[in-house]
C-alpha cells in the first residue's frame, strides 16, 4: 500500500513542503540581492515580520485583501449557486449553455484580464462605450483608487462563477429526485424545498467550495498585476500583491517572505474555522 501513496507523499514534499519551509526560514534573515553574490543572510529574527507589520501600508493592505476576498467570495458563491439551480433543472440546449459559462474559466487569466483591461480602459472601452449609450458618464475603472479594487473583483468574480457553479452542480446532481416529489405530497416546493432538502444536503459541498474558494481568492495575483499592478496608489494591493513587489520589485526577499507567511496564517485560520463551524453545525443537526 505504501507504494500507492510514496509518488503522492514525494510530490507534496517536493514541491509544498520543502518551499513552505525555505520561505519560513528566508523570513528569519535578511535576505538581498548582495546574498547571491556573498551567500550571507544574517539571522534577524522577527525584525522581518515586524517591518511588515508596521509599515505604513500594512493597515490599508489588509483592508483590502479583507473586502477583495469577502465581497468576490460572497458574490461568486451567490451567482454560482443560482446558475447550478439553474441548470440543475431539465431544459433544451442545457449542456450547451452549461459549457458556455465554462469559458472563463478555460481561458489562461493573463488573456482574461487583457481582455478586461481593453474593455475597462478610458472612454474608449466597450464598458463605458455602453454606458454612454444609456446616457451614463464614463467610469475611471483602473485608474480611480476608489473604483480600481472593485474592478479586480468584478473581473475575479467573472473567472471564479464557473469553478463554484461545476461543483455545486454535481453536489445537486447527487441529491435524489425522489426527496423533492415526496416533499411536494406535502406542499413543500420551490423556497420551502430549497430550504429543508436542497440546502442541508448540499451543505458539505458548500463547505468545500466556500474553503477553496477562500484560498484561492486570498492569493489571487495575476489578476491584479494584469489589471492595475496593485495601484493606482496601492488602492488595489493585496497581500499577494504586496509580498510580489516586496521580493521580487524591491528585491527585500526576507520582507516578502514574512509577508507570505502571514498570509499563509491566514488561510489556514479562517479554513480551519470554516471546518469547525460546519462540523458544529452537523453535530447541532444530528
Amino acid at each position: 500500500m505504501w507504494w500507492f501513496v510514496l509518488p503522492a507523499a514525494l510530490y507534496v514534499l517536493a514541491f509544498f513542503a520543502v518551499p513552505v519551509v525555505n520561505n519560513i526560514t528566508t523570513s528569519f534573515r535578511e535576505y538581498t540581492t548582495a546574498t547571491f553574490y556573498t551567500g550571507e543572510a544574517p539571522f534577524v529574527g522577527l525584525a522581518n515580520y515586524v517591518d511588515v507589520i508596521s509599515s505604513r501600508t500594512f493597515g490599508r493592505t489588509t483592508l483590502n485583501t479583507a473586502v477583495f476576498t469577502v465581497v468576490s467570495l460572497a458574490a461568486t458563491f451567490v451567482i454560482g449557486l443560482a446558475l447550478a439551480v439553474f441548470f440543475n433543472a431539465h431544459f433544451r440546449l442545457n449542456s450547451v449553455l452549461r459549457s458556455l459559462v465554462l469559458l472563463p474559466w478555460l481561458l489562461p487569466l493573463i488573456i482574461s484580464s487583457a481582455v478586461w483591461r481593453r474593455m475597462m480602459e478610458g472612454t474608449s472601452g466597450v464598458l463605458n462605450e455602453l454606458l454612454g449609450l444609456v446616457g451614463l458618464g464614463a467610469v475611471p475603472w483602473l485608474t480611480d483608487p476608489a473604483v480600481a479594487l472593485y474592478s479586480v473583483i468584478i473581473v475575479n468574480v467573472w473567472v471564479g462563477i464557473p469553478f463554484v457553479m461545476v461543483i455545486l452542480y454535481g453536489g445537486l446532481q447527487e441529491i435524489p429526485r425522489d426527496l423533492y416529489e415526496a416533499a411536494s405530497l406535502d406542499g413543500a416546493t420551490g423556497l420551502r424545498a430549497f430550504r429543508s432538502i436542497t440546502w442541508p444536503l448540499l451543505r458539505p459541498v458548500v463547505v468545500i467550495v466556500l474553503m477553496l474558494g477562500f484560498i484561492y481568492t486570498v492569493r489571487v495575483l495575476d489578476i491584479v498585476l494584469a489589471l492595475t499592478g496593485g495601484g493606482p496608489a496601492g488602492a488595489s494591493d493585496t497581500y499577494a500583491t504586496q509580498a510580489y513587489q516586496l521580493s521580487f520589485r524591491d528585491f527585500q526577499f526576507g520582507t516578502g517572505a514574512a509577508l507570505s507567511n502571514i498570509l499563509i496564517v491566514v488561510t489556514l485560520l479562517v479554513a480551519a474555522l470554516q471546518l469547525r463551524a460546519n462540523r458544529r453545525a452537523n453535530d447541532l443537526a444530528g
